[in-house]
C-alpha cells in the first residue's frame, strides 16, 4: 500500500487569486486547490517536454495492419 508523505507549509498567496480559483473550480478547500494546481502544473510541464519529440520519433507503425487485425 502506498503511503502519502505530507509536508506542512505556510504560503503567502493573494486572497483574491485563491477565492477566484476556488469559485471557478468548485474546489472547497485550499489544500485541495493547491494540490490540484500543482498536479495541473506538473502535467502541463511534462507535456511541454514531450512536444520536443513531435515529428522526430519514427515508430514505423502500420495503421492499416492494426485496423485489420
Amino acid at each position: 500500500m502506498h503511503r502519502e508523505v505530507l509536508m506542512r507549509t505556510t504560503l503567502d498567496l493573494p486572497e483574491e487569486l485563491i477565492e477566484e480559483a476556488m469559485e471557478i473550480t468548485h474546489i472547497s478547500t485550499k489544500t485541495d486547490l493547491i494540490k490540484t494546481a500543482l498536479q495541473n502544473l506538473i502535467q502541463k510541464e511534462k507535456s511541454k517536454s514531450l512536444k520536443q519529440y513531435f515529428g522526430k520519433v519514427d515508430l514505423e507503425i502500420d495503421l492499416n495492419a492494426m485496423r485489420n487485425r
